[in-house]
């Protein structure tokens, strides 16, 4: 038994011969055996097996770039809010960055210095890019915040990022390999132990 697959220009049709031994296929079938079906369908498998990794890789870098793009919007917000509320200092969390009705009237409450999708991408709300964040204000003995720490780790490690990322009020950005149940960084000796991305 050999399946043939007959393409008409109405549309595709299987059809199923039977023949006998000894039999010759008349020279006006023409189609495919089930084998060659079968072996194009393997193809195509191997191509996607192929593909979809770099695709993921691809993705994951992507959400790693945005990332970093976010984590460097959260620390020139932090830095104007701290020129604009010197009496604050840094906002006690990522809240006080972002801002409240429209238009946005800026108090220390809500700064109206970051867009509401950054400020709601928060451990427990909605991830921006594969990544969550918190900003924290830090005192120092003082009423004062007078430093701070950034931190972003992937919702899912590995599937939507592979590091981790933080940066306090020195500017620089540090990262490391994430693992499941990290959560972002939200004290300065936690985010200085991370190596200093090149």
């Amino acid at each position: 038994m050999v399946v043939h697959v007959h393409v008409f220009n109405r549309g595709l049709v299987i059809g199923l011969y039977v023949w006998e031994s000894g039999t010759n296929m008349n020279a006006t079938d023409k189609g495919f055996s089930l084998i060659e079906l079968l072996i194009v369908v393997a193809i195509i498998l191997i191509i996607a097996a192929i593909a979809i990794p770099n695709l993921l890789a691809s993705r994951m870098a992507a959400n790693e770039a945005s990332a970093v793009g976010s984590i460097q919007a959260i620390k020139t917000a932090e830095f104007a809010y701290f020129t604009s509320f010197p009496t604050v200092g840094y906002p006690l969390a990522i809240t006080g960055l972002g801002g409240i009705g429209s238009p946005c009237v800026a108090s220390s409450a809500a700064a109206c210095l970051l867009d509401s999708a950054l400020v709601a991408a928060v451990p427990g709300g909605t991830a921006k890019s594969g990544y969550v964040f918190q900003a924290t204000g830090i005192a120092s003995g003082t009423s004062v915040n007078s430093a701070f720490v950034v931190g972003a780790t992937p919702v899912i490690v590995h599937q939507t990022g592979n590091r981790d990322f933080c940066s306090t009020d020195d500017a620089v950005l540090r990262s490391q390999i994430g693992t499941v149940g990290d959560t972002p960084a939200t004290n300065t000796s936690a985010c200085l132990a991370y190596p200093v991305t090149q």
